[in-house]
């Protein structure tokens, strides 16, 4: 018969508490207030898009080494740099990845245009030959495809 008191009293407290003022109260914005928070907010979505999305720069143009075969070396460190490669038309193409990013992210290299994948150790230097490929634009990304770069055929 304790049990009872005890619940209407929980009960009777909850009511009360529920009843009284809030915690906290609006407190209403100038308009100009609102528009400006609103404009820098859509600046900042809108930079976020190019930065991750947007073309930088015109690339790096790949060297020619011995027997043809186009060369460069790119290093895997939060991201590949560079990320955009030309190379001529027509010509194999060598890219020597050096990876130091200890992310699981960019382990691996995929291309799936030339169906094929590179793993890539930490603190090593691992090559990928690819074949010659008419003019175009190929992506290569990490294995969660969020790091990418590609590779332009000109």
């Amino acid at each position: 018969m304790s049990l009872l008191p005890a619940l209407a009293v929980a009960v009777t407290a909850a009511t009360s508490a529920s009843t009284a003022a809030p915690l906290w109260r609006s407190i209403e914005q100038p308009v100009l207030l609102k528009l400006l928070v609103a404009g820098a907010g859509m600046a900042l979505i809108i930079w976020e898009l190019w930065w991750f999305l947007g073309r930088h720069g015109g690339g790096v143009a790949a060297r020619e080494g011995e027997h043809g075969l186009q060369e460069i070396t790119i290093t895997v460190d939060g991201g590949y740099a560079p990320s955009r490669i030309r190379v001529k038309a027509g010509q194999p193409v060598r890219l020597t990845f050096h990876r130091i990013d200890p992310s699981g992210c960019v382990a691996k290299v995929i291309f799936p245009d030339f169906h094929q994948s590179l793993d890539l150790p930490l603190d090593a230097t691992t090559s990928v030959d690819l074949p010659a490929k008419a003019a175009g634009s190929y992506p290569f990304h990490c294995g969660m495809n969020m790091v990418r770069g590609s590779l332009e055929v000109e």
